[in-house]
């Protein structure tokens, strides 16, 4: 019989009328973007009903206008850093074993590596065995095993550089922290929706709607985040605690419901660290290393020897990132903060530690800047080309099938509706080509009930009545309808895995286009098919 049941129409209905209050939002546009900018900076926020969705639909770069740039990270920089780091080290080790291998003099040599000369040829192999034994573990997990440095004996010479495992590892540090510095730093002038992500093994590129140039968005990237080493007051307190003179309470940022009380008062800041690197302890469990310069050293020592047993905090840009206890006295300006990281975590916190400055210079290889008024031509165009799409298949419909051509169209409508609700609910960015994946969209979404409305037809033929003929219409469409869009759906999907930028736009809207078109057709239209013949209960029917 031709039947839904109570509690089936129930949430078709709710599902229809929930994705149309999450799409709300976004027919008053420039509304709700003041109400949110509002929220966002505690301001008394008004032009929209707080009990209302106000999730809106980002536009993207095409769509706003703004600033693209692709940036090459310089890599060799942290090697030669790094080696530089190492230097004193090597010295140091050296000079104690001066009777062996005799005096040591530093070579010029490639930026990634170490050469120095010895005075005694025949001592190469005890300097190169006693080096190596600064080498430690690649904290990286495909590099499981192999060691960090690469020292090898060339009659007199001693060279010593990053193997080339601890090289790849240090790229994907290098990298991972270059974007969490462009994104906090950019995040900090609460842009919306910007693109920030890796391409290729040393380039990133960074789109931001909504800035005014590219030259803004580059000394935006240029600034320097605020990292500080403080006193703990109390640790873990609520948001009612109130800070003192000299004072401040600040959020964790693993638990932003938990608060520290600290000293406001820095010991050491940002400046002064010169390293973070992840590395194992003596128990083989991931860890951080760190170091400061002579300055920040010497006065990290001498707060470590007069605070043993109390806890510290390293707070980057207002929010603590962590709050190790000081076990010992710790001269020499490094240490080593311990915990139950994994190798991932460690990196992290590493990447974090460092974010106070990028790791590596910038070359800027593109740069534009897309005025709003660009923007604003693309959403009118995208306007007027959804339209005519939308009112050529309503007129279609309508006069192709009917009555149920009319059904149909209104569940197009709500087809729309719900693709900029589920857009709006997941914070999707819409673009130029997402706008063309809507248009496709709305042509597709009839097929489902095409297909449904001739199967009706010719089972009106051969079935004992419309009930009937109805109902053998959805079920024997169902099949050709699931399949027509399964494998439209996997494209999707694939164009959403191996592109980026625009076409990843255009993949998003086809996808969810796919789900609701499936949804309205083989759902809605129905409800609307039974509830309007239990209401009129029709002898026959003409589609």
């Amino acid at each position: 019989m031709l039947q839904i049941a109570l509690w089936k129409r129930l949430v078709i209905w709710f599902l229809c009328i929930g994705g149309l209050l999450l799409a709300l939002p976004n027919a008053f546009y420039s509304r709700v973007e003041s109400f949110n900018d509002a929220k966002l900076t505690s301001e008394t926020a008004e032009g929209w009903p707080s009990f209302l969705p106000s999730s809106l639909v980002n536009l993207g770069l095409d769509l706003r206008g703004g600033a693209h740039l692709l940036a090459e990270v310089q890599v060799a920089d942290v090697y030669e850093q790094r080696m530089a780091a190492l230097w004193p080290e090597v010295r140091d080790l050296l000079r104690n074993e001066r009777a062996k291998v005799g005096t040591i003099r530093l070579q010029k040599g490639e930026p990634n590596e170490l050469k120095i000369k010895l005075s005694k040829p025949e001592a190469i192999n005890d300097a190169v065995k006693l080096v190596e034994t600064l080498a430690k573990p690649v904290s990286s997990i495909g590099s499981v095993g192999k060691l960090d440095l690469e020292v090898i004996g060339e009659n007199s010479d001693l060279i010593v550089r990053l193997s080339e495992a601890e090289r790849r590892a240090t790229d994907d540090r290098t990298m991972q922290q270059a974007l969490e510095i462009i994104r906090r730093r950019i995040d900090e002038v609460g842009t919306r929706e910007p693109t920030i992500q890796r391409q290729g093994t040393e380039r990133i590129l960074i789109q931001v709607p909504g800035i005014g140039s590219a030259s803004e968005l580059k000394q935006l990237i240029g600034t320097t985040a605020q990292l500080t080493f403080q006193p703990v007051i109390a640790a873990r307190v609520n948001s009612d605690s109130i800070a003192g003179s000299g004072e401040e309470l600040l959020p964790s940022l693993e638990n932003p419901s938990e608060f520290y009380l600290l000293d406001a008062g820095a010991v050491v800041t940002g400046e002064e660290l010169v390293d973070a690197q992840p590395s194992f302890d003596q128990n083989g469990r991931p860890a951080v290393n760190f170091r400061f310069n002579p300055s920040g050293a010497r006065k990290f020592g001498d707060y470590t020897a007069e605070n043993i047993g109390n806890p510290f905090a390293i707070v980057l840009d207002n929010e603590v990132i962590s709050a190790p206890t000081i076990q010992s006295h710790i001269p020499g300006g490094s240490g080593i903060i311990t915990g139950s990281f994994t190798i991932e975590e460690s990196t992290e916190l590493a990447v974090l530690l460092r974010a106070g400055a990028l790791p590596a210079g910038l070359l800027f290889l593109e740069e534009r800047t897309i005025g709003p008024e660009l923007g604003a031509d693309s959403i009118r165009a995208g306007k007027i080309a959804c339209v005519v799409a939308f009112g050529a298949v309503l007129i279609f419909m309508a006069a192709s099938y009917g009555l149920f051509g009319l059904f149909a169209n209104v569940a197009l409508l709500l087809n729309v509706g719900l693709i900029f609700g589920l857009l709006s609910g997941i914070g999707a960015t819409l673009t130029l080509p997402g706008i063309a994946g809507i248009v496709l969209t709305i042509g597709m979404a009839v097929d489902a009930n095409v297909l449904i409305f001739e199967r009706i037809r010719e089972e009106l033929v051969s079935a004992k009545g419309p009930a009937r003929a109805i109902e053998l219409g959805y079920e024997k469409a169902m099949s050709a309808i699931l399949d027509a869009n399964v494998t439209t759906f996997i494209a999707a999907v694939i164009l959403f895995v191996m592109g980026s930028g625009p076409v990843r736009g255009f993949s998003i809207t086809l996808g969810l286009g796919i789900i609701t078109s499936v949804f309205t057709a083989i759902f809605v239209t129905r409800l609307l098919v039974v509830m309007w013949f239990e209401r009129r209960r029709p002898k026959t029917i003409e589609v």
